[in-house]
């Protein structure tokens, strides 16, 4: 077409008529914006938040003041080539998922579980993970190379210290959590103890969901040098879990944001009873 009008000089009326285009579609020209601030902003989050969708990104960039409607950054994400590589895993058989009852506020019910990881000098470590269901704050992510059932309890009365004592704590049926010390601590504190059914992680949900984010976002995305290493790099993610990453079951609140709206909806309500 413009090979037409320049080397033949053909009138750009004639240059459209031979291969059927419009003239007005050839003379048009786009207004859409660039976008080139958005788009190094995003292109940035994304670069430091490498396990985030655009979904996240996107109540990101709301909260830097970006206003755009999400098709419109999901445009932008795929131009950028932006994705979220899928990683590989063992396939699971698919089992009944019962629904389970959410607590009514905080401090309601805690689950715990275990992770396991490796320094760089193939050393193995665990990791006692503690979540309060209603607000979906981390509590606790605690790294040793052992954690006995004794370790557990004194890491859930320096807990208790913090927030108060919650209902009920929720666990699988590992050695460490149906030990005497955790059976000695159950009669002592009064805390009802709830053990999941063997086989049936999706009963302990909450924490499983925490522990899919934890090693996404973190176990998978660094190689601890030491266990001084892996306490420091795990101890400022929790921190950014709970502060800063939004929650899409909050309805795109972090968990800090949550639980302090919680508090303040219950202190109104005692105050008007």
């Amino acid at each position: 077409m413009t090979w037409a009008i320049e080397e033949k000089s053909y009138s750009q009326r004639r240059a459209c008529g031979l291969i059927g285009l419009a003239p007005k579609t050839y003379r048009y020209a786009s207004r859409r914006s660039d976008d080139v601030e958005i788009r190094e902003r995003l292109k940035i989050l994304a670069g430091q938040r490498r396990r985030f969708g655009y979904r996240r990104l996107h109540i990101l960039l709301r909260r830097e003041g970006i206003a755009l409607n999400h098709k419109k950054l999901f445009r932008l994400y795929r131009e950028e080539r932006l994705t979220v590589r899928r990683r590989g895993g063992r396939k699971r058989a698919l089992g009944t998922r019962a629904p389970m009852t959410l607590p009514q506020g905080p401090n309601q019910r805690w689950s715990l579980d275990f992770v396991a990881d490796q320094l760089v000098d193939g050393r193995r470590f665990r990791v006692l993970v503690i979540v309060d269901d209603f607000t979906r704050e981390c509590l606790a992510l605690v790294v040793d190379t052992s954690l006995s059932g004794q370790r557990v309890v004194r890491e859930l009365d320096a807990l208790i210290a913090l927030r108060g004592r919650p209902l009920m704590v929720v666990s699988d049926n590992g050695t460490e959590l149906t030990s005497r010390a955790i059976l000695q601590w159950q009669e002592d504190s009064r805390v009802e103890w709830h053990y999941i059914a063997p086989g049936k992680p999706m009963q302990n949900g909450f924490v499983e969901s925490l522990n899919g984010r934890f090693r996404d976002e973190c176990l998978n995305e660094h190689m601890f040098r030491n266990l001084s290493s892996a306490r420091q790099l795990i101890e400022e993610w929790r921190t950014d879990y709970n502060a800063h990453r939004p929650h899409t079951s909050l309805g795109g609140l972090t968990p800090g944001e949550f639980a302090t709206r919680s508090r303040t909806d219950q202190s109104e309500n005692r105050v008007q009873l």
